[in-house]
Formats: C-alpha cells, sequence, structure tokens
C-alpha cells in the first residue's frame, strides 16, 4: 500500500486492516508513517511499514522485497501514493508523472508477478481521480491520472485470465492532505522551482481556494477504504466515491460521441 501513512491510503489501510489483511505500509514521510502504524497496532491487526520515494523505481523494488521478507506472499496492490501538481517546469513535471503515474507503472511491473507466482489470485487497485476522467485545468495532475485510468482498463482483462483483478479508484474531493503535497518534494528537486507560485488574487486564486475548501469538506478517507474493501471483494472495475461528478462525466461522453457522429455516413478514404 502505497501513500499509507495519511489520506486516503490510511483509510484504505485501516479498512483492509480491519477485514482481517496483513498490510504492509508504504510511504516517504517517515514521522506520519511511523504514527499510523502505531495507531494501527492498537487495534491488534497485523501491521508493518517501509519507507520509499516511490517516484525512484528502486526504492519501489527494495520496498517489495521487504515486503515478502515481512509477510511471505502479496495478494493484493493498492497504488495510492500521489501528489497535487503544479506548475509547467520540467521538475513539476517530472515529478507529478514520476509519483502519480510512473509509480501507479512500477508497482505493478514489480508486483504482479509476486502476486501470480504463488497462483491464489489477487487484486491490484490504483487511485486515480475523478480527474482521470474529466480534465479540469491541472495539467500534469491530469494527465498523470488519466494515465492510470488507461492502465487500469487495459490491464484488467489481461489478468484477469491470471486471477488477478484490477480496479481503478476515482475519488473526488477526499479530506486528504494533497493540497500541501509539496512539503514531500524530494531534494534532487529543491534547486529548480517546481510549483507554480500561488497567486494572492484573481480567478486562479479564487480556484485554488475553492478546492481547497472542498478538500477540507471532503468525504472520510475511511469511507474510501471501506468502499475499496468492498470494490477489491466484488472486483468492481471502477470505485466511485460520490456521485457529484457524474453529470460531467455524462458531459464529456456525449462530447465523444458528437464527434463520431460528425462522420457518421462518411466512407473514409483508404
Amino acid at each position: 500500500m502505497t501513500g499509507a501513512a495519511s489520506g486516503i491510503g490510511l483509510g484504505i489501510a485501516t479498512a483492509l486492516a480491519q477485514a482481517g489483511a496483513k498490510v504492509m505500509l508504504c510511504d516517504i514521510e517517515e514521522d506520519a508513517l511511523a504514527k499510523a502504524v502505531k495507531q494501527l497496532r492498537l487495534t491488534n491487526v497485523d501491521v508493518d511499514s517501509v519507507k520509499a520515494d516511490v517516484s525512484l523505481k528502486a526504492e519501489l523494488q527494495a520496498a517489495a522485497e521487504a515486503t515478502t521478507a515481512r509477510y511471505g506472499k502479496v495478494h493484493i496492490l493498492v497504488n495510492n501514493a500521489g501528489v497535487g501538481g503544479g506548475g509547467w517546469t520540467d521538475a513539476s513535471w517530472t515529478w507529478t508523472l514520476g509519483v502519480n503515474l510512473m509509480a501507479t507503472v512500477w508497482g505493478i511491473e514489480i508486483f504482479w508477478r509476486l502476486i501470480d507466482q504463488h497462483g491464489e489470485g489477487g487484486h491490484i487497485v490504483s487511485t486515480a481521480s475523478i480527474a482521470g476522467l474529466v480534465a479540469g485545468g491541472n495539467h500534469a495532475y491530469e494527465v498523470s491520472k488519466y494515465g492510470v485510468v488507461a492502465l487500469s482498463e487495459s490491464l484488467r482483462p489481461e489478468l484477469a485470465t491470471r486471477g488477478i483483478g484490477v480496479s481503478v479508484l476515482c475519488p473526488g474531493f477526499v479530506r486528504t492532505e494533497i493540497m500541501t503535497s509539496g512539503r514531500n518534494l524530494p531534494k534532487r528537486f529543491e534547486r529548480e522551482k517546481t510549483f507554480r507560485e500561488v497567486p494572492t488574487s484573481g480567478p486562479i486564486a479564487e480556484r485554488i481556494n475553492w478546492v481547497r475548501e472542498r478538500v477540507a469538506g471532503g468525504v472520510d478517507p475511511l469511507y474510501v477504504g471501506e468502499l475499496v474493501r468492498e470494490g477489491i471483494e466484488n472486483d468492481w472495475p471502477y470505485i466511485f466515491t460520490e456521485l457529484e461528478f457524474e453529470p460531467l462525466v455524462d458531459k464529456r461522453f456525449a462530447a465523444i460521441k458528437q464527434g463520431f457522429d460528425r462522420i457518421r455516413g462518411r466512407t473514409p478514404k483508404r
């Protein structure tokens, strides 16, 4: 479970542990990780932790090795680590895509074999966002989340033949620390101006403040965790957290359908 020390990750870890799963929590924040493990162990669940910067493949591989050393078999992978994205700089794109998308790619590459080798089946859940289905202006973030959705859709039929389910989580606003992602910016990016300066006034400032308010009043992460547990048990391809964004998804699909309608009746030239 990556990004497991807080927010959605901790919510999912809690729900799975309460259902009887042994959980290895993985996160870049050591203090938050230690606090999460201590909190969960108070309920007598079997959890442990490993620190990793998932935007570095070698650290994710080391986390996998620590997991198998501790628990032996892996049945469930939750690719949950994520950052909110920032400005249009190489560093911002590299970090955002590294954490949100490439860590998911590498997580699946590394862990699906561990699930496959014991032949008992399993499940992979990757956290995208409703922003993985409807774009709204946070470019790098949305590109990364669309990628997670596409990867999950592509792998689902392929891994189903091996008894491994694949779900993509597309939450709306959840009460997390996503708006302060920059606190975990790796040192290798510190020399670059990775995130855009947040304006104090104007439309962009108003939009950011609106998002902050919605996140602060968002869905309880434990509720999201319970939905994910249910999604794993019932092999849901998509896991949503609320109905608020359904009209926007419908609008997008309607626009796509209109694109096909515009060329209906034409014979393509070969």
